[in-house]
């Protein structure tokens, strides 16, 4: 997935879950595992990703 909007105003426990699935600065690209957990925390920052 990749990081497409800004974490700058968004909920402290959104940019947590950002950092978690291990997306830095803007446009930064991670490839994870297809876990429910994993698609639960891409669910819950949608506006913020783009999965590839």
């Amino acid at each position: 997935m990749k990081l497409v909007r800004s974490i700058a105003g968004t909920r402290e426990s959104h940019r947590a879950t950002v950092r978690g699935l291990g997306l830095r600065k803007l446009n930064s690209q991670s490839t994870l595992e297809d876990t429910p957990a994993v698609r639960g925390m891409i669910n819950k920052v949608a506006y913020l990703v783009k999965v590839l």
